[in-house]
C-alpha cells in the first residue's frame, strides 16, 4: 500500500525519474490521518508507533527480476496457509483442525485496491490451478529442481513466499505490491477481535470434515465457526469452488463487520484488532503501521458495495499431472481479460462504473464451453426447444457442478443414452458413457449419492420428477442414477444466483446479510 508522508518535519524525498506515481489515495489519507489519528494525543502516537511489532518478516521480492508493470492502483496477494501450530489442544478438537499441515497454500487471494480508494476488487484464485515452476532450489529440502508442473499451492511448498509471488506474479502479469500471509490462528483471533462475523445461508451447510452445521437463516460466527465455514469443500460438487464462493462472503461480511461496528473510527479498537490480527501474521517488510493506517483511513468510507469477488475463469477440463493428480486451467481469454482489468484500474462489476471493453477475438480463440448447453436450450429428447430458462426449477447447485453417471435399469434398449443426453443438455455433468445395470426392470428411477453431497443430489432428482433419492455412504463427489420406467422427461433447472458482472463478479453488498 502507499505510504503515507510522516508527519515529522524532514524533508519529503525527491521521486526517482522513472518511478510510478503513488496512489492519490494514499497522499490525501496522510492529511487526514494527521488529524484523526495523530490528533486523538497519546492515544494516536501510540497507535502510530507499535502497530507493526509484532509482524513476522518475510521478504518474497528479494532478488526478483524481470517482473510486471506496476500499473494502476496497489495489488495485495493475500494467502492463507494451514499452519496450525498455534492453536490449542481444545480449539483442535471442538473445530476438527487435527491432521498434519500441507505446508502449503490452503487460500490464494489477489486483491486489488483502486487508485482513488473507492473500490476493492478480490480474485480468488484456486490452489489446485495447473502451475508450471521454473527452476529452484527448494526451501525445506535444498533440494534443486529442474522445471516442473504442480498445483499452484505448492508453490509455497516448494520456494515459500518468494516462489509463490514469483509465480502468481508471471501466471497473472499483476505486479504484487504486498504480500500478506494469514494461518488459523491469526484468522480465529482476527474474527474474535471484531466481534464475530454474521454469515446468511439460504439453504442448509453440513460437512462431516470440518464439523460446518447451519440450518438456513442468519449465524453469527466466532473466529473457529468461521474458519469451518471458509474451510469447509465437502458440502456439495461445487467442491473447492464452492469453497471460494464462502471464501469471499466471508471477506464481505468481514468488511462490513469492520466498516459498521466503529472499529475504524475509534483509535483504541483499531489498535487492539491490528495487534491481534498482526501478532500472528507474515508480511513482507514494506507493510507496516503506515500502510495499516492507511488502510484504516481509505476503509472509513467503504461499505459492502465498495468491494468487489469473483475467481479466476476455467475451462470445463483439468490437466491431470502424474504424481501430483488433478489441476484446474484457467480459461486463458478470460482470465488475461480479468488480469489486464486489474492492471489498468477498471472495475470488474457495472455497479463500479462501466464495463470493461472486450478486446476483438478471432473466432478460434473464442472459449468454449465443456459443460454442454445451458439449461432450456434443449428437451429430454435433445431435439426440440424447451421452455425457457426463466421458467426452469430452481435448484442449491447448478447443474454444471453435478458429476453424473447414468445406467439404465430397464431393459429398454438406449434409455441410458436418452437420460444422459437429457441430462447434459440439461446443463448437468454427465459421463456421457452411459452404463447398464444387473437385476430386474426398475419401476421407480433411482438417484444415488454419498450424504456430503446432498443439496447436489436434490438439484438433480428435481430435474427427475418422481425419483428416489438414495443415500449411499463412501460414494464419492459422482452421483448415480438408476434410469427406471418411469423416466419421462428431463426438468430443466437452474441455480439461483445473484446478478454477476462480466466477469461473473458480484458486489459484497450482494452476499452480507440483508
Amino acid at each position: 500500500m502507499p505510504t503515507p508522508p510522516r508527519t515529522t518535519h524532514r524533508p519529503a524525498p525527491s521521486r526517482r525519474p522513472g518511478t510510478p506515481q503513488r496512489p492519490r489515495w494514499g497522499m490525501r489519507m496522510a492529511t487526514t490521518l494527521s488529524v484523526l489519528v495523530l490528533g486523538a494525543g497519546g492515544i494516536g502516537h501510540a497507535v502510530m508507533t507499535s502497530l507493526d511489532t509484532g509482524i513476522d518478516r518475510v521478504d518474497p521480492f528479494k532478488d526478483m527480476k524481470n517482473r510486471p508493470s506496476a500499473g494502476h492502483g496497489l495489488n495485495l496477494l493475500l494467502v492463507g496457509t494451514d499452519r496450525r501450530d498455534k492453536i490449542t489442544e481444545e480449539e483442535r478438537q471442538k473445530y476438527r483442525l487435527g491432521g498434519e499441515p500441507c505446508n502449503c497454500t490452503d487460500t490464494v487471494m489477489l486483491v486489488h485496491l483502486s487508485a482513488d480508494g473507492d473500490r476493492a476488487s478480490v480474485v480468488s484464485v484456486p490452489r489446485d490451478s495447473y502451475a508450471e515452476l521454473p527452476e529452484h532450489t527448494d526451501v525445506a529440502t535444498g533440494k534443486r529442481h529442474e522445471p516442473h508442473a504442480v498445483k499452484l499451492n505448492a508453490a509455497y511448498a516448494e520456494g515459500g513466499p518468494h516462489l509463490t509471488v514469483s509465480t502468481v506474479e508471471r501466471m497473472t502479469g499483476v505486479k504484487i505490491s504486498h504480500y500478506l500471509e494469514v494461518d488459523f490462528t491469526s484468522f480465529m483471533k482476527t474474527v474474535d477481535a471484531l466481534g464475530g462475523v454474521e454469515i446468511c445461508t439460504p439453504r442448509a451447510l453440513k460437512d462431516s470434515y470440518t464439523g460446518l452445521d447451519l440450518t438456513p437463516g442468519t449465524h453469527s460466527m466466532n473466529g473457529g465457526q468461521a474458519l469451518q465455514y471458509v474451510r469447509s469443500r465437502h458440502i456439495d460438487g461445487a467442491a473447492d469452488l464452492g469453497r471460494m464462493q464462502r471464501q469471499q462472503r466471508f471477506l464481505a461480511a468481514l468488511i462490513d463487520r469492520a466498516t459498521s461496528s466503529g472499529v475504524l473510527l475509534n483509535p483504541v479498537r483499531f489498535k487492539e484488532v491490528s495487534s491481534t490480527m498482526l501478532a500472528s501474521v507474515r508480511a513482507d517488510a514494506g507493510f507496516g503501521t503506515e500502510q495499516l493506517l492507511a488502510l484504516n483511513e481509505a476503509m472509513r468510507g467503504f461499505s459492502p458495495s465498495s468491494s468487489e469477488f469473483t475467481s479466476v475463469p476455467l475451462v470445463g477440463d483439468g490437466v491431470t499431472v502424474k504424481g501430483v493428480g488433478a489441476t484446474v486451467k484457467w480459461d486463458p481469454v478470460k482470465s488475461r481479460e480479468l488480469f489486464r482489468a486489474l492492471r489498468e484500474d477498471r472495475p470488474l462489476t457495472s455497479a463500479h462504473g462501466p464495463a470493461a471493453p472486450r478486446p476483438a477475438a478471432s473466432p478460434a480463440a473464442a472459449p468454449q464451453s465443456a459443460a454442454g448447453p445451458e439449461p432450456g436450450q434443449e428437451s429430454a429428447s435433445g431435439k426440440e426447444s424447451a421452455k425457457p430458462a426463466e421458467s426452469a426449477e430452481p435448484v442449491d447447485v447448478k447443474p454444471q457442478d453435478i458429476r453424473v453417471q447414468v445406467y439404465n435399469g430397464t431393459r429398454t434398449d438406449g434409455l441410458g443414452k436418452l437420460v444422459d443426453d437429457a441430462l447434459h443438455a440439461t446443463g448437468f455433468n454427465t459421463t456421457r458413457t452411459p452404463l447398464n445395470s444387473d437385476g430386474p426392470d426398475l419401476r421407480r428411477t433411482v438417484v444415488m449419492y454419498d450424504p456430503r453431497w446432498d443439496l447436489s443430489a436434490k438439484s438433480l432428482a428435481a430435474a427427475l420428477p418422481g425419483s428416489e433419492l438414495r443415500a449411499v455412504r463412501q460414494q464419492g463427489a459422482t452421483l448415480k442414477v438408476m434410469a427406471g420406467t418411469d423416466f419421462t422427461a428431463v426438468r430443466p433447472v437452474r441455480a439461483q444466483e445473484a446478478p454477476k458482472g462480466r466477469f461473473g463478479a458480484t458486489t459484497g453488498d450482494q452476499v452480507v446479510c440483508p
